[in-house]
């Protein structure tokens, strides 16, 4: 779970690089910043996943494939510790692939630019694959320690969990042997997540029609950006702006009524990302230039007032369209398309009534696209909730909406939740050892995010789980950073836990 603190001032310079390669724990960021170094967005993995199983060879690990990519490395016991049940150490290779505006970050061939701002490990512009870089290099980092007493380990590293969690939807029931498991992708140092929601993807789908642009019509680009965002999962209870909503309710009363036309349009990146960043291409009937500006401007004062505790960087801007617009979407398809963007779910539907502060039920509208042909406009909803009757309403709901508007909706088959067992001999393993190192209590918590529990569980319903992590914040986000003294204290926990096995 994401972990707000302070901002931190920037320096004035980056942080020098061999300053890096000093931090502590040396073993587990020194995999880290290796592991940085190659591109490793959501289906472009494969040379990442590729490395940890060349790193896996030369621990001394026997190394395993499956046929989607996922690596499954294997290292005896320690000495004396051979008659222990092995443990499987589970996480992610992939990463969302987010940047700043002019960044020019090339995420199929550009290094992550790491630099440590004060207690944070932070990427130059980008996101910096924290979630769950970490949690590889951590697992790598066991594989290492030749001091550490422990029983036999199986370390997974799966594949596409951002998009898709189709490494986890693929994994063969049987490859795994460990009764027990720990995932290393939780984001709050100090509480274990033992429970997650499930989740399901809509697409809606709209076949638009464009005609000839009026001559005198005035073509201009207006932009929603200076969002936070966030991850749609962790972050969707905080009250933050979504820039599809936004671009939609400053633009759909102008094409209601007066005629405004959309060109192209476009927003959001991920589906499990909220929307930071949205923008639309169109041409304006009897309103002038001057007007929309002006309605622009003092929609975006109303959405920063409105938005003032959560999202306070709200910017609308309308500048001169690129190129020569010659065709405009119909009148129909352009109030249909901005009419589901404004009235589409999204954010927290239902709060747990089991669990103070958990978010049950919650719909994050992700992203919105016109292929390139220019005759779909497709919008794409992630359902998630705890109880999967509550899910499934709330997707048919989405597609009654949709309906209406002339869209049609095909759903994934979704991906199941993670039921709590409180009681699991591997919890209360966590909860001892994290009370007998820093004593204190650890947080027992479910998370209304998707982990990769739920699918390894559906494959292995007797194996024990538990999820763990440094603490991380604005992950799936440019601001995505890791407190280095969290994982100073994290890497000492997680050894406590394997020797106590």
């Amino acid at each position: 779970m994401s972990v707000q603190t302070p901002a931190i001032p920037e320096p004035s310079t980056p942080q020098a690089p061999e300053a890096l390669e000093d931090l502590e724990p040396k073993l587990l960021w020194g995999f880290f910043l290796g592991l940085s170094k190659i591109p490793r967005g959501s289906k472009n993995e494969a040379a990442a996943a590729d490395w940890v199983a060349e790193r896996g060879r030369a621990l001394g690990g026997t190394v395993e494939r499956d046929a989607v990519g996922n690596v499954l490395i294997r290292k005896a016991a320690s000495p004396g510790r051979e008659d222990r049940p092995p443990v499987a150490l589970q996480c992610h290779v992939d990463m969302v692939c987010e940047q700043n505006e002019g960044t020019g970050h090339d995420f199929t061939r550009d290094p992550i630019r790491v630099r440590q701002v004060g207690d944070h490990l932070r990427a130059t512009g980008t996101t910096l694959g924290a979630d769950n870089g970490i949690g590889v290099a951590a697992a790598l980092a066991v594989l290492a320690d030749e001091t550490l007493q422990r029983p036999a380990i199986e370390v997974l590293v799966t594949i596409d969990e951002e998009t898709g969690l189709t490494g986890a939807a693929n994994l063969a029931p049987g490859w795994l042997k460990a009764p027990r498991l720990l995932n290393l992708d939780s984001e709050a140092f100090g509480e274990v997540t033992i429970g997650c929601a499930g989740g399901v993807d809509t697409l809606a789908r709209r076949r638009v029609t464009f005609e000839a642009a009026p001559a005198s019509a005035t073509a201009l680009r207006v932009k929603v950006h200076g969002l936070k965002g966030g991850h749609s999962g962790i972050d969707i209870h905080a009250g933050r702006a979504n820039a599809l909503r936004l671009l939609a309710a400053a633009l759909e009363p102008v094409a209601r009524e007066d005629g405004l036309r959309l060109v192209a349009l476009g927003g959001g990146n991920k589906r499990n990302a909220i929307p930071r960043e949205a923008w639309a291409t169109l041409t304006l009937g009897r309103t002038t230039e001057t007007e929309l500006r002006a309605r622009t401007a003092a929609f975006a004062e109303a959405a920063r007032l409105a938005f003032a505790e959560f999202d306070p960087g709200i910017e609308i801007t309308v500048s001169a369209a690129p190129g020569v617009v010659d065709r405009v979407m119909t009148r129909a398809d352009t109030e249909a398309v901005l009419g589901l963007l404004l009235a589409g779910p999204h954010g927290v539907e239902a709060m747990s009534p089991a669990v103070p502060g958990l978010v049950q039920t919650s719909t994050n509208m992700g992203v919105v696209e016109l292929d390139d042909s220019g005759g779909v406009v497709t919008v794409c909803f992630l359902t998630r909730s705890a109880i999967e009757s509550s899910k499934d309403m709330l997707r048919d709901r989405i597609e009654a909406i949709a309906t209406r508007g002339g869209f049609v909706c095909e759903h994934t088959t979704g991906y199941p939740g993670w039921r709590p067992e409180p009681s699991s001999a591997i919890v209360a393993l966590v909860r001892e050892t994290f009370q007998r190192q820093f004593g204190r209590e650890i947080k027992v918590m479910a998370l209304h995010a998707g982990l990769e529990c739920g699918l390894i569980g559906e494959k292995y319903p007797q194996m024990e789980m538990a999820s763990i992590g440094p603490d991380m914040g604005d992950v799936h986000t440019p601001d995505e950073f890791v407190s280095i003294s969290s994982v100073q204290q994290f890497w000492p926990f997680l050894r406590a836990i394997l020797e106590a096995m």
